[in-house]
């Protein structure tokens, strides 16, 4: 049976664990080498991680790792926004799935 595994930043790291899911909980430094780690393991079906981990891959090679990868990989959304200046996680998840910036007026 695959394995669901939730990568999120150290401040989460009691969240997932309760549910019976395996949980790393790591630094946005540390994301790449995780998620290629856990992605390189034949055990692993599906993985979530913190959209505030995804600054530490980058946008570019995340997408590679995606396409590449035969699992389902997931980003979370953060559980909360500092300031204004993020760009919205819907808008980002539309262009990553058309492949356009959207401008959308709510």
């Amino acid at each position: 049976m695959k394995s669901i595994v939730f990568i999120t930043p150290r401040d989460a790291s009691y969240g997932f664990s309760i549910s019976g899911v395996s949980q790393l909980a790591i630094t946005p430094e540390e994301a790449e080498a995780t998620l290629r780690k856990v992605m390189a393991e034949p055990d692993s079906g599906v993985v979530v991680i913190d959209e505030r981990l995804i600054g530490g891959i980058g946008e570019e090679r995340f997408r590679e790792m995606e396409k590449k990868w035969y699992g389902m990989l997931l980003v979370l959304p953060a559980p909360e926004r500092i300031g204004e200046e993020g760009e919205d996680y819907a808008v980002r998840l539309i262009r990553r799935a058309i492949g356009y910036h959207v401008r959308l007026n709510l």
